[in-house]
């Protein structure tokens, strides 16, 4: 599949586009030294990453509209302190300017937190995304606690790489982010990546919390497989979860090594039916977010 190819993938189940909650755009800046991170990432992961989708936000956003993306994120992330606050200044006003993009924020262990995270909702912010492997925090920091318990709170979602992929740190894997929940076990967590490449420990997660969805991100696809596989064993699962409105379409775009449309060939292959892809790229998000069909 191709890019060209991806309008006929979405009509031909029947849906009106695709809504993708795992979406970059960030200041011009700190975009062009994310980038740079990636160019220079061949030696740490073993192998090159380059970016499909350099172009500005402009172009950017054009290729996301005419692939048929309705719905996606500007998903920034604090990776020190005092970052939070003005990237939430950038990314909120994005998402004013750009009405397919949901209003993302961020927050980072610092005194600010909850008063980051209040700020935002109180802005409109609806989706939320924290890295703990490029930030390298404990997401059970004392001083995180109060900004989960709004999140937990308002309902509003918040987009976590929680898992080890492509390097793991001491606060990846599933135990770290499992002791969050444990403490607020209301909370609307959406590991990114199906939480590669401990699968398996996230997947159980969602089965004691209700809250718990994975999104799809660079899962499935050649480039991650041959890192990371998922397990065919737990297929069953990802169907079900799938169905039952707790997986959700990703792509990590534009910071991608191969075509967007693959992604989306990735989920087809694995061949868990029409209604599993309807729900996955369409259906689970909208409902989510409630956005308009």
């Amino acid at each position: 599949m191709i890019d060209d190819d991806v309008p006929a993938f979405w009509r031909g189940l029947g849906l009106p586009g695709l809504a993708d909650v795992h979406t970059h755009f960030l200041p011009e800046r700190m975009l062009r030294k994310v980038w740079a991170q990636f160019d220079a990432s061949g030696p740490l992961i073993g192998r090159p990453w380059p970016i499909s989708y350099r172009g500005s936000d402009p172009e950017r956003i054009a290729t996301l509209r005419r692939l048929g993306v309705r719905s996606f994120s500007a998903l920034a992330y604090a990776h020190k302190p005092a970052m939070a606050a003005w990237l939430n200044e950038w990314t909120l006003a994005f998402a004013a300017e750009v009405p397919e993009c949901l209003p993302s924020a961020t927050f980072f262990p610092e005194d600010s937190a909850a008063p980051d995270v209040r700020a935002a909702l109180d802005r409109g912010a609806r989706i939320f995304k924290l890295h703990l492997q490029v930030g390298g925090f404990d997401p059970g920091d004392p001083l995180l606690a109060p900004a989960w318990g709004l999140l937990a709170e308002a309902g509003t979602p918040v987009v976590v790489h929680a898992g080890s992929g492509p390097v793991a740190n001491g606060h990846t894997g599933p135990g770290p982010i499992g002791e969050v929940l444990a403490r607020h076990p209301r909370l609307a967590v959406i590991v990114a990546h199906l939480g590669s490449p401990e699968y398996e420990g996230f997947l159980d997660l969602t089965g004691r919390y209700p809250n718990v969805r994975l999104d799809t991100t660079m899962a499935l696809t050649d480039f991650w497989e041959e890192m990371a596989p998922f397990p065919r064993s737990r297929l069953a699962q990802l169907r079900d979860l799938g169905l039952a409105g707790r997986v959700l379409l990703g792509s990590d775009f534009p910071n991608i090594p191969y075509p967007y449309a693959h992604q989306l060939e990735a989920l087809t292959r694995i061949d868990l039916g029409d209604d599993w892809l309807r729900a996955v790229c369409w259906d689970n998000a909208t409902a989510m977010f409630g956005l308009p069909r």
